[in-house]
């Protein structure tokens, strides 16, 4: 992968976006070209990013949306905190196309329905947003991403002209659930995103939301029309496909998180079992627990108030992955209690039992993957909650 990056660069460091100067010919094209999805998790919903091709002036470049160093100061640091900064590259379509062909995604093209001024203003536009002052942007992957953007400059360089019909689509879909269908729910990847993101991701996407990942841009602008001389007409002139590879798909991993959490959830069950018919506590299963539950939960909590995600706030994970856990933890390494642990261990009952309405109610999609963990969970506290002030030393 780092090669292919390397690649980009290169080709952005030589061509320097320095023809805006002059008008393209009448032989030129724009094109929106798609590409499927990859094996990486930043690949599973596929790229978009838009081609100028003009066979006089020898002109074949893409504007690519997507570029991202990983070697750029504070990266890491930047990437949790919401910081993320990616850039406009300009370089050969030929690297483009031969990325996407190393790694056997396939690519479609759609070449637009342009008068030749309509054709100069994106080449213009595109030229100047690729100059090094304007190249950057603050990445957001459901509001401000490579797909986005092609929506927003084509609504921008159009105006009224371009209409955007939505009656292709499944109305009433969230982001999240338009999210879903591109990743299979029990991989790492979709437990990872699931669970640090909140409610706002659970409210109904719009149209234009939709166009967040490629597949909608794709569609959005094949049924697309555009106002010409007071004449609608398709917005796309032809429809080519470059790469023809079968679509990848992410895999679903032998040890996956349901796999893990069942069997974590049937250990804690058998051993709380034993626990009761036996007049006993284990404390080290306890400890885990609450730790793990109250880590994640601190996780939780940090992203929602202290990161700029857009989507990380209202994070109702935190019934389950209750942060003061963590504290709670190294109090249950103590054989004695104090009667406020049996009523904290109530707490955390309610807390469990809020999740089935958030469930069903669609205020927040959780993963589907914790149910084994919200089993063991009830379960334990509610061993807990009858026993924990029965154990003296």
């Amino acid at each position: 992968m780092k090669k292919k990056y390397i690649l980009f660069l290169l080709g952005f460091c030589f061509l320097k976006p320095s023809q805006a100067q002059f008008q393209l010919s009448a032989y030129s094209e724009v094109s929106i070209v798609t590409a499927g999805p990859g094996t990486e998790l930043f690949e599973a919903f596929g790229h978009s990013a838009i081609r100028i091709k003009d066979p006089v002036f020898k002109i074949d470049v893409i504007y690519n949306y997507g570029m991202f160093d990983f070697k750029a100061p504070n990266f890491y640091g930047n990437f949790v905190k919401g910081d993320m900064i990616y850039s406009l590259a300009r370089y050969d379509f030929k690297y483009f196309l031969s990325s996407n062909k190393r790694d056997k995604r396939w690519v479609k093209q759609q070449v637009l329905n342009l008068t030749q001024t309509e054709r100069q203003a994106y080449f213009v536009y595109l030229e100047q947003n690729a100059l090094a002052k304007n190249a950057s942007y603050l990445y957001d992957p459901y509001y401000d991403n490579c797909a986005t953007k092609l929506r927003d400059i084509t609504i921008a360089i159009l105006g009224d002209k371009i209409r955007f019909n939505d009656s292709h689509l499944e109305k009433g879909l969230s982001l999240r659930q338009l999210m879903d269908r591109e990743i299979p729910w029990n991989t790492w990847g979709s437990f990872g995103i699931n669970l640090a993101l909140g409610s706002k991701l659970d409210r109904i996407a719009t149209s234009a939301q939709y166009m967040y990942l490629p597949d909608y841009v794709f569609y959005g602008f094949e049924n697309a029309t555009i106002l010409e001389n007071n004449k609608s007409n398709n917005f796309i002139k032809r429809k080519e496909t470059l790469l023809d590879f079968k679509e990848l798909k992410q895999e679903v991993n032998l040890f996956n998180p349901f796999l893990i959490f069942s069997i974590i959830s049937l250990i804690g069950l058998f051993i709380t079992y034993k626990d009761y018919i036996n007049y006993k506590r284990t404390r080290w299963l306890d400890f885990i627990l609450f730790f793990i539950t109250g880590f994640i939960g601190m996780l939780i909590i940090f992203l929602w108030f202290f990161t700029n995600h857009s989507t990380t706030p209202n994070n109702f994970n935190f019934l389950w992955a209750f942060g003061p856990n963590l504290i709670i933890a190294f109090y249950l390494l103590k054989e004695s209690q104090h009667k406020w642990i049996q009523k904290y261990m109530y707490m955390l009952i309610l807390l469990l039992l809020v999740i089935p309405f958030i469930w069903l109610t669609k205020i927040q999609q959780l993963p589907l993957s914790i149910i084994p963990i919200l089993v063991v969970l009830m379960a334990r506290y509610l061993f807990l909650s009858k026993r924990l002030l029965a154990f003296k030393k």
